[in-house]
């Protein structure tokens, strides 16, 4: 039976859920899907994710948008003169897990009245959050798990992304109850690197 699709999102933007996404892929030899994409299309996440997993098993899903500005999805899609339709954003068919790489944080709007989280919720996905240690990091990962509780969202787990803060780290998993797990800050990034530390995962 395949489990729930498996949302990443994060705490915000640039805090790692395409190097916990490559992880992830590689640990479950997971199918990959990006819906949608902001910005770089020579260098999208789906291409740097692909070049970071080494296993043959792994299915690249085509993203729903392909928007050309590197801003909030709204934004791209204004800018590109379309309007992001969440009735378009259909679950790719595989028989294999799926990990779903998300566009910023959970409150980035898709157009005026959709956000990720509306998103997340649509597609019926339990979440891995991302988190990064930075002062004022404990108040927006718990201001995050808060509002995946009252949407009534499955928190998988809460993934730490490059250096450790015990201290802080308590604090979350205290408040949060949730699981916590930590992605180092990989020196070389490749997918050497991502294999060895994914094979050796509890997960």
């Amino acid at each position: 039976m395949i489990k729930r699709p498996i949302f990443i999102t994060g705490i915000g933007t640039g805090i790692g859920k395409t190097i916990v996404s490559a992880v992830m892929v590689e640990k479950l030899k997971a199918d990959y899907w990006k819906p949608i994409q902001s910005g770089d299309l020579e260098n999208s996440d789906t291409a740097h994710v692909r070049s970071l997993v080494s296993n043959k098993t792994t299915i690249f899903h085509p993203e729903a948008y392909r928007l050309t500005q590197p801003f909030s999805p709204h934004k791209s899609a204004a800018i590109d003169g379309i309007q992001i339709d969440p009735e378009q954003i259909i679950l790719p068919e595989t028989n294999n897990q799926l990990i779903i790489e998300g566009a910023g944080g959970l409150m980035v709007p898709l157009n005026e009245d959709f956000l990720i989280i509306d998103l997340i919720k649509k597609l019926d996905a339990e979440v891995i959050l991302v988190s990064k240690n930075y002062l004022g990091s404990i108040n927006h990962t718990l201001l995050s798990v808060e509002i995946l509780k009252m949407r009534k969202i499955k928190i998988n787990k809460i993934v730490f992304c490059g250096d450790q803060d015990l201290s802080s780290e308590r604090v979350i998993s205290h408040y949060s109850n949730c699981d916590i797990i930590h992605v180092p800050q990989f020196n070389p990034l490749n997918s050497t690197s991502i294999l060895k530390f994914a094979s050796d995962l509890d997960f």
